[in-house]
């Protein structure tokens, strides 16, 4: 997912763009100007990725109005000075009154706090999140997240302060043997691989400006004494609890490189291969790429929050492979960004990983994530069940869609160019959604309508999508080549539209009968794709004829106000 920062140069004077996409991490709807209410929504939104807040608004996007004090016109310049002296410390906001259907709107621009946090001046702390129920919401932030917040503020890593009492008997030099090994390696920094130990430590730079022993030493070298005297939060929990896995709960406290390793061995005994016969040629799909394997589990050592107890946990669940690091996103990232924001708790583990060649060194590695996930034909990693608290990626490892899987196979044997990982994540959506506009498109990816657009042009240039349509009637759809190359050629047949008022029609008197309708069931009852079934019921919801309850398996459509 890709996070765009919001202002009014984005849309200049109009504000219909921002009210029809609701509220979103940042952009907050606010009905009146309550004095408190209003300063604990500017640090929300400065402790987060800053934006906008529009007064006068309605949650749903209703324009009520914004008055100022005793029910005259919002002055601008008093309001942004208010706001600016209730916040600790100080904090400029732009203030702007747009009138929009006949009332005034007052938009407020807020920064993103840099250097430190914010609060209010009684002493309130918040940051806009993404809330327990998947919406945006102001979350509390706790002492220890404030002062956390502090530390990254001035640029403090945790892993370079001192270890204070270690010793050099406290490394282990099986571990230095280790790190040389990896570097030595084709990814690895070569270079690192002839250095001594004392050396290697210099050119990590984990020794302490007066040459002591750093936290990071401990954590990438240290013995297995030293990480329970001054790291045991170093700690990663693996389970397999799958009903026909092998079946694991194993804790274990290890330097971070031995970590690495032990759970890749791990991962390696459960990742099973399922062949797929394409044309004359067999491809080979692991159940866990190698890209999923080694980025989640680095990124959960590099980044997670040493000083927050609790493990690492690594498991398989079912039909997931999921990974919860302690300790929230690193500031700036959100799992609305993390596809294009990069920023280490810890610039000391992530350059000993970089050099180790353990991870990407162009910081593409979520992105790397990703792409092998969509051309395996399944789902996306997943960072929803995130928290303030713990950072957690799930690994969709069913629903492989095998047609889409044979396309891309099939366009790598003919020595096409790879679809970029936007084009991946668009034909995926239209695939599993039907036929859809860019700005639909732009919706369920989170990414500008430019960018879609782009990725459009290209791949109908391609082949792979034709546009039918024209202006903002236009939708895209996958091309009779993608069901040809894909080996179902009668599912292009089903998502042409036939007779979408019958359709429409079955389905009402479905619901009125029986209560409530599933997207496979209205898929059955009307002989059409799925895909095109999902196409029918989100226009039905989109006019007000139902309305969507529940989510992904549970989701279904019952009568408005039923």
């Amino acid at each position: 997912m890709v996070h765009r920062s919001i202002t009014m140069d984005t849309y200049g004077m109009d504000l219909g763009p921002l009210l029809a996409a609701g509220e979103t991490l940042d952009v907050e709807f606010k009905r009146r100007l309550g004095k408190d209410d209003l300063y604990q929504a500017v640090v929300c939104m400065a402790n987060g990725t800053g934006g906008l807040i529009l007064v006068g608004v309605d949650d749903d996007g209703t324009v009520v109005g914004a008055t100022g004090d005793h029910g005259g016109p919002v002055d601008a310049d008093r309001l942004a000075g208010r706001i600016q002296n209730g916040i600790e410390p100080p904090l400029s906001v732009d203030v702007e009154v747009v009138p929009w259907e006949g009332k005034d709107v007052a938009v407020i621009t807020v920064p993103q706090a840099k250097s430190s946090f914010v609060g209010t001046r009684k002493g309130l702390f918040v940051k806009r999140l993404v809330g327990p129920d998947g919406r945006p919401a102001c979350m509390p932030m706790t002492p220890m997240d404030v002062l956390r917040a502090g530390f990254d503020g001035i640029g403090l890593d945790y892993a370079r302060a001192e270890a204070r009492g270690a010793e050099w008997a406290h490394l282990d030099p099986g571990e230095f043997d280790r790190f040389r090994r990896l570097a030595a390696q084709s990814a690895g920094d070569k270079g690192l691989a002839e250095l001594a130990d004392a050396e290697l430590l210099r050119a990590l730079d984990l020794l302490t400006p007066d040459g002591g022993i750093s936290l990071g030493a401990i954590l990438v070298f240290g013995t297995s004494e030293a990480l329970r005297r001054w790291a045991p939060t170093a700690e990663v929990l693996f389970q397999d609890s799958r009903p026909h896995g092998l079946e694991a709960n194993e804790d274990l406290l290890l330097p971070l490189l031995s970590a690495f390793e032990e759970i890749e061995a791990r991962l390696a005994l459960r990742n099973s291969v399922t062949p797929v016969e394409v044309g004359l040629v067999r491809v080979d799909v692991p159940l866990l790429s190698e890209s999923v394997r080694r980025e989640s589990i680095a990124n959960a050592l590099v980044h997670r929050d040493y000083a927050e107890v609790g493990p690492i946990q690594v498991t398989f669940t079912g039909a997931t492979f999921s990974v919860a690091s302690p300790g929230g996103f690193p500031r700036d990232v959100s799992p609305v960004n993390i596809l294009n924001r990069s920023a280490p708790r810890s610039p000391a583990l992530a350059n000993v990983f970089k050099r180790a060649g353990l991870v990407e060194r162009r910081g593409k590695g979520v992105q790397d994530m990703f792409a092998s996930q969509l051309r395996a034909g399944r789902g996306a990693p997943d960072y929803g069940r995130s928290t303030q608290r713990s950072v957690i990626v799930d690994v969709p490892l069913d629903d492989e869609d095998r047609e889409l899987l044979i396309f891309l196979a099939r366009r790598q044997n003919e020595g096409q160019r790879a679809l970029t990982l936007t084009e991946l994540r668009m034909v995926h959506e239209i695939k599993h959604g039907g036929p859809a506009s860019s700005a639909d498109v732009a919706e369920w990816l989170r990414l500008p309508v430019a960018d879609v657009r782009g990725a459009a042009t290209a791949l109908v240039e391609a082949g792979v999508l034709e546009a039918r349509g024209n202006g903002r009637a236009q939708r895209y759809m996958l091309t009779a080549r993608f069901y040809e190359l894909a080996e179902d050629r009668a599912a292009y047949l089903r998502l042409r539209p036939v007779d979408r008022i019958q359709q429409r029609r079955l389905i009402a008197d479905y619901v009125r009968e029986f209560g409530s309708i599933t997207r496979s069931k209205a898929a059955e009852l009307c002989q059409i794709a799925p895909t095109a079934a999902r196409a029918v019921l989100k226009s039905m919801t989109e006019e007000g004829l139902l309305e969507l309850r529940g989510e992904r398996r549970a989701a279904h459509y019952v009568l408005p106000g039923s």
